[in-house]
């Protein structure tokens, strides 16, 4: 009985689980069944489509798309709404001086042409389309497939915009979006005037050398403007990760492809303008060499088959225009450089940074700070907005849109005398922003304006139309505060013997730098110290004879080219001293100690030699050189003076200490010739080609 009643309770408690695993299953049955039923019926009315079926006819609908269109006559325009966008975001100033507001309201579409998909691009297309047909949504390789395929119709190809190669257009957008740089405006015209007679500016790749400021980047967006080609930055300073330039491999998590890759997309055509910005600043790391990368990028005669490790599939770059920018070649690797065309900016001086400062820099400060009285005096297109040389035209086109009622300035009256005069701009680039390029002088000005406009809103109203409002050099003072530099002349009259001024020059442009020498008489030596001292002197007296004689104690954080430069400077004035006084032991009885003022700055290169050793001669003889005087080139042993580099930055510096007469290396008489009438206005220039030639210039002596 017992065992009877357990059976009754176990066949009870089985018959409870399987009804309640039958109502489950029917629940979940019933749902399943209704959720079709659903999907049906939206599917047949339009209303909802199956995620991967419409995912595969988008596809489709792409790869067919890429197959089927022709190709347009030059002039069609064949615009998407990603091309729209871009429209939007076109810089401003890209119009002509002839354009009308209207047309410069309205940017006129750009036109494309559409070339053949690549046999092999077509067929890693459709088997990834056949890869995805067979693979569930929930697998992982579904997702990693789906965004190969995003990637691979994402790019444009075969898509180009169609080519301005006009060399006038491209003269007006270079006039109107830069003041200066004729002969980089030069170069950039005969670049456009070969691609036309070409057909197509592609080939090349620029590279833009200069100090920071001086509008490097905006040099290339304005090639950008003139060929009516769409534009894209990106910079490499510091990059030390070669996927960035080649992409991941699809293996790893996150994958990417490289900068190029997501410059056609961005961009959505096959020949934009791409500037890669700080190329002489690539890292180098565990992650591979990017600078090794970028050969196969920049060589054109690789590029036409990119392969990038996430694509996977041959892009053709060898339509994209390359313009890249750096501040200094040196630590740019020899065969990237040698793939580059270099183009120098060697900086403003000051009538440019005065000029630069009334057209662009002004009218842009007083409309950031609220100060101008007609809201139409600047307008988004005007190239006081899009011609800054010192950040790139785009940024106008990017201002914050404030509502009406916050653009309105509380001020009932702007005192039309507002403004800074000639003489104060002059005197803020001079004493205030000495650089080669002009951010700080537009930081410069910005400050002063936003001391002006609190000073106008605290004003009394009267204030404001019986108060003289302009800028004047007195008022410099009470704006940007005490000047940052004094004059570059150590000495106003003659210099004292052993002091000469020399010419520098570094990546944020020129400046003079003093050469000092100074003597310490030696200790009177006894009797016998005398007569081995004269038993030896023909050895110590011959160059590079070696012992204390010839020893120069140096300071002033030289490097060591400089450092031998020294040397160098004391043998050429040892035996320029047999030379012209025989019977001189100066070098033996003295102790030489040669500085070079500012110890803070770290000075190095071979430019100074002459200087040096015009200083130890002058030294040696107790004779002053002729005032206002500079000089530069580097010293040979056997006393030739070699050509330098930086020679508008060094003359530039020069007229900016006073100085009237130069001595420059005869290998630069090209360099000179080439400079500006205003900046030779006034200037003797003497060249050497031995170092006899400087002692005459710089002592005034005739030819012994």
């Amino acid at each position: 009985l017992t065992l009877l009643k357990k059976e009754v309770q176990l066949n009870a408690l089985q018959e409870e689980i399987s009804k309640q695993v039958e109502e489950t299953i029917s629940a979940n049955q019933r749902k399943y069944f209704l959720n079709e039923q659903l999907k049906q019926i939206k599917k047949e009315l339009g209303l909802e489509h199956d995620d991967k079926d419409a995912l595969m006819q988008k596809y489709q609908e792409k790869l067919d798309a890429l197959q089927g269109i022709g190709v347009p006559q030059p002039g069609t325009d064949v615009m998407d709404d990603e091309d729209d966008d871009y429209v939007d975001e076109q810089p401003a100033g890209q119009a002509t001086d002839g354009d009308s507001a209207s047309d410069r309201a309205q940017p006129k579409p750009k036109s494309y042409i559409q070339g053949e998909l690549a046999p092999e691009v077509k067929k890693v297309m459709e088997d990834e389309l056949k890869k995805l047909s067979t693979l569930e949504k929930t697998s992982p390789e579904f997702n990693v497939t789906r965004a190969y395929l995003d990637w691979l119709f994402s790019l444009p190809w075969g898509k180009c915009t169609e080519e301005n190669l006009d060399v006038k257009h491209a003269k007006g957008i270079l006039e109107k979006e830069h003041f200066g740089l004729n002969d980089i405006k030069e170069r950039i015209l005969e670049f456009i005037a070969v691609g036309t007679l070409r057909g197509t500016v592609q080939g090349k790749i620029i590279l833009l050398v200069g100090p920071p400021g001086v509008g490097k980047t905006s040099i290339g967006i304005s090639i950008a403007h003139a060929l009516d080609r769409e534009f894209y930055r990106f910079s490499v300073g510091g990059l030390s990760d070669v996927s960035e330039i080649k992409g991941h491999r699809r293996t790893y998590i996150g994958a990417m492809p490289g900068k190029l890759i997501q410059c056609l997309k961005t961009t959505g055509v096959s020949n934009p303008v791409v500037l890669i910005d700080e190329i002489d600043k690539l890292g180098t790391g565990h992650r591979g060499d990017p600078a090794s990368a970028l050969l196969e990028l920049l060589d054109p005669a690789q590029n036409n088959a990119f392969l990038d490790h996430y694509i996977d599939v041959p892009v053709d770059l060898s339509k994209v225009l390359f313009v890249c920018t750096a501040n200094s070649t040196d630590t740019i690797p020899g065969p990237l450089l040698d793939r580059m065309e270099v183009l120098r900016l060697s900086g403003y001086d000051l009538p440019e940074k005065v000029e630069i400062a009334k057209r662009y820099l002004e009218p842009r400060a007083k409309k950031d700070c609220g100060l101008l009285s007609d809201p139409k005096e600047v307008s988004e297109d005007s190239p006081a907005l899009a011609a800054d040389p010192s950040r790139p035209p785009s940024q106008a086109s990017h201002a914050v849109k404030l509502p009406p009622s916050r653009r309105r300035t509380p001020l009932d009256h702007i005192p039309a005398s507002l403004g800074l005069d000639e003489p104060a701009i002059a005197a803020l680039a001079r004493w205030y922003c000495r650089e080669a390029g002009v951010r700080k002088l537009e930081q410069h000005i910005e400050r002063i304006y936003r001391k002006i406009s609190l000073e106008l809103l605290t004003s009394e109203p009267a204030d404001l139309h019986e108060k003289d409002w302009k800028i004047t050099e007195d008022k410099l003072e009470k704006y940007v505060g005490k000047p940052r530099f004094q004059s570059d002349k150590l000495f106003d009259s003659v210099p004292p013997p052993g002091v000469v001024m020399g010419l520098a020059w570094s990546t944020v442009g020129g400046s003079a730098l003093y050469i000092e020498t100074t003597k310490v008489r030696r200790p009177v030596d006894t009797a016998s110290q005398r007569e081995a001292k004269d038993q030896d002197s023909a050895a110590r007296r011959a160059p590079g004879g070696g012992g204390h004689a010839f020893s120069v104690h140096t300071t002033g954080q030289l490097g060591d080219v400089m450092k031998e430069s020294t040397s160098l400077a004391l043998t050429c004035a040892k035996h320029e001293l047999q030379n012209l006084d025989p019977g001189n032991d100066f070098f033996e009885s003295n102790q030489i100690h040669l500085h070079v003022p500012e110890g803070a700055t770290p000075k190095d290169g071979p430019s100074a030699g002459v200087t040096m050793t015009t200083a130890l001669l002058s030294l040696a003889l107790n004779k002053s050189v002729r005032p206002d005087l500079a000089m530069t080139g580097e010293i040979s042993l056997t006393g030739m003076v070699l050509p330098v580099g930086g020679i508008k930055e060094k003359v530039i510096a020069a007229r900016r200490s006073g100085v009237t007469t130069i001595i420059l290396p005869d290998g630069n008489r090209k360099d000179a010739d080439e400079l500006p009438d205003y900046l030779k206005d006034g200037l003797s220039i003497h060249f050497a080609k031995r170092y006899q030639d400087v002692y005459n210039a710089a002592f005034d002596s005739p030819n012994e």
